[in-house]
């Protein structure tokens, strides 16, 4: 059934938004975007609903959610490209936060640390 709806929403040109709060957080949000491929949207509209569509809805200015010159974004740089397999997604070598580069060994880090807790 949320297939169809998705499909629905799609066709009459309505912006889908991305987002979950299912622990462990962050992690979900890779499965939403597949379940949202799979729906119906393309890669790039899977994308742009976590990206684009949100930072409209929430008015929060020309470039966010954008990668481009003077964007407020922040940016995931992964191994593969999510137009090609929306999986993609999960293959992060490097994140940069707040103009922070954080690589792949930093972000271990922190997931490991986060598990000790």
């Amino acid at each position: 059934m949320a297939d169809s709806v998705i499909r629905a929403l799609v066709a009459v040109g309505a912006p889908v938004m991305a987002g979950t709060d299912t622990p462990p957080l962050g992690f979900a949000l890779h499965r939403e975007l597949e379940e949202l491929v799979a729906a119906g949207l393309s890669p790039y509209e899977a994308l742009q609903s976590a990206t684009v569509n949100p930072a409209r809805f929430l008015a929060r200015g020309e470039g966010a959610g954008m990668v481009a010159e003077g964007s407020p974004a922040d940016l995931v740089l992964l191994e593969g490209s999510p137009l090609e397999a929306i999986g993609n997604t999960r293959r992060i070598a490097g994140v940069v936060r707040r103009g922070e580069w954080l690589d792949r060994a930093a972000l271990d880090a922190m997931l490991e640390e986060a598990a000790d807790r």
